[in-house]
């Protein structure tokens, strides 16, 4: 089996995605160990009645694990 190095991501940053789980939005991404690693920042959802706290919630995916909205 060969595997093309020179493969492209199928995603891009600033690209909305869906995953299980939730939507969010494209942050970086990087080839390790031959696939493509993203970091998406979940999307906010309705602001709750005691406000925010923080930053929202940032997850690592595989390409895998990833879909366009």
């Amino acid at each position: 089996m060969s595997v093309n190095c020179l493969e492209q991501p199928k995603f891009h940053q600033q690209q909305k995605v869906d995953f299980i789980g939730g939507t969010g939005e494209v942050k970086n991404l990087e080839r390790e160990a031959g696939i493509w690693i993203y970091t998406v920042e979940m999307s906010m959802g309705l602001e709750p009645d005691f406000g925010r706290i923080g930053a929202e919630t940032t997850i690592v995916l595989e390409e895998q694990d990833i879909c366009t909205n």
